[in-house]
């Protein structure tokens, strides 16, 4: 299963920290440190599948030395207290291959991070767990001061924003869903909290290896304690109501394996007897369904739920799929299309025109499917002047805000987030009638 983990930390002199060690042992690398003129040397650690720094065009080429630039950034400071770096950690889906884990990682760093002035100092991680399983991460370092032609100035208070954080881990889980739905990965990731989700569990601490270290020498030992409180008590939930864990995956996945089942009951459960009563009540339940083998000789399972939801999209499907309605007259298409290259400077190239002449023809249910680039914002700008002057009222939905976001500024489509909709429709506002035409950016990401 592929799992969401976002976290942001600042490196700092006031807890002891250096920026080169701290460099050193992301990299598995030997760094001198300057400043405290010692050697730190973590060459024998494992895992590190790729390394490089990232930086804004304009910058100095010799930031491009690891050594060099984190030094650089030491000697910059002069606070016994300084903070020296920003370090982002995010988990990559196991269900990726190396290299697709790096590219992930790679186009992710570059558009949040690079492109807003900073230097990156990426390092992708994929160590093995006790279980044999990868588990796929990456750390970033990050400059605090914008980075020029000269070097770094000053220090951007921005970057440091609560609202910035938020918008990187939303981003972050929408760009894992779109590279999954995209390699063709039934996974999906979520960054909102288990009772945002409607997952009735609870959260519990992460304590990754170095925090299974400190509780081995007795420190951090109330964090750990609580950790098994809360693993015990959702280990007990699951026992009680197995369906809960059996909803809980399928909000990632429409179909799972055998592991995948013991391996979210291990991650929220406490202690070996309870792990195995646990997975035992889980796969006897009678919403488990099994599906048979996969490609890969794997059996697969779904749930009762799951596949009712599923039927029940097909007949709707079909049933929007056979009605006639919506047709914009060849008079409003050519009118919007004829605005669009004069008003705007822009044509419909061949695909485009397709896909508009498909969306705008007599139908309650048409679906295109296209590359980033390719032009859809601006095919459904078009198609929404059409909509609008058949008399359609024209209304835009995505997974997150972010989403909704850019819908709306690349077609001029009012936008909102589903859950904002249901919510609206729940209150008995905002309900669709015969002249609205809905349109769902992204709509592979959305749970059925």
């Amino acid at each position: 299963m592929a799992i969401y983990h976002f976290s942001a930390k600042v490196i700092s002199r006031a807890n002891g920290s250096s920026a080169v060690a701290s460099a050193a042992y992301r990299s598995a690398s030997r760094l001198e440190d300057e400043r405290l003129g010692r050697s730190h040397d973590f060459t024998n650690k494992t895992g590190v599948v790729h390394s490089e720094i990232m930086a804004p065009e304009a910058s100095p080429e010799h930031w491009q030395d690891r050594e060099t630039l984190w030094n650089e950034v030491e000697l910059g400071e002069k606070r016994k207290d300084a903070q020296l770096a920003r370090e982002i950690e995010f988990a990559i889906p196991r269900e990726m291959s190396q290299a697709q884990g790096v590219e992930l990682a790679r186009d992710f760093v570059s558009a949040e991070f690079v492109d807003r002035g900073m230097v990156a100092d990426l390092n992708v991680h994929w160590d093995i767990g006790p279980d044999g399983l990868a588990k796929p991460h990456a750390h970033v370092m990050l400059s605090m001061r914008e980075a020029g032609p000269e070097g770094f100035g000053k220090k951007v208070r921005e970057w440091n924003s609560t609202e910035l954080l938020e918008g990187w881990r939303e981003r972050w889980a929408g760009h894992v869903n779109e590279r999954l739905a995209e390699l063709g990965i039934d996974a999906q990731v979520d960054h909102r909290t288990l009772e945002a989700q409607g997952i009735d569990l609870e959260p519990q601490h992460k304590i990754g290896p170095a925090g299974m270290r400190r509780e081995g020498r007795g420190e951090d030992a109330e964090r750990a304690l609580d950790h098994r409180e809360i693993a015990r008590r959702n280990g007990e939930k699951i026992i009680a109501e197995p369906g809960v864990a059996l909803d809980a995956i399928t909000r990632q996945q429409s179909t799972f394996t055998d592991h995948d089942l013991a391996r979210f009951v291990h991650r929220h459960s406490d202690d070996a007897d309870q792990f195995a009563q646990a997975l035992s009540a889980v796969k006897t339940s009678p919403e488990l369904v099994a599906l048979g083998k996969d490609g890969q000789g794997r059996e697969r399972f779904s749930t009762r739920e799951m596949l009712g939801v599923e039927q029940r999209l097909e007949r709707s499907a079909e049933r929007l799929a056979g009605r006639a309605g919506h047709e914009a007259s060849p008079a409003a298409k050519e009118l919007a299309s004829s605005a669009a290259g004069e008003g705007r400077a822009l044509t419909l190239g061949g695909s485009q025109r397709d896909a508009f002449d498909h969306i705008t023809r007599s139908g309650d249910l048409a679906l295109v499917v296209g590359y980033a680039g390719t032009g859809k914002s601006t095919m459904l700008g078009v198609a929404r002047e059409t909509w609008e002057a058949a008399g359609y009222q024209v209304r835009g939905a995505a997974l997150s805000g972010i989403a909704a976001e850019s819908l709306e500024g690349g077609s001029g489509i009012a936008s909102r987030t589903i859950a904002s909709l249901e919510h609206g429709w729940a209150q008995g506002r905002d309900v669709l009638t015969a002249r609205d035409v809905l349109v769902i950016d992204e709509a592979g990401m959305i749970g059925s």
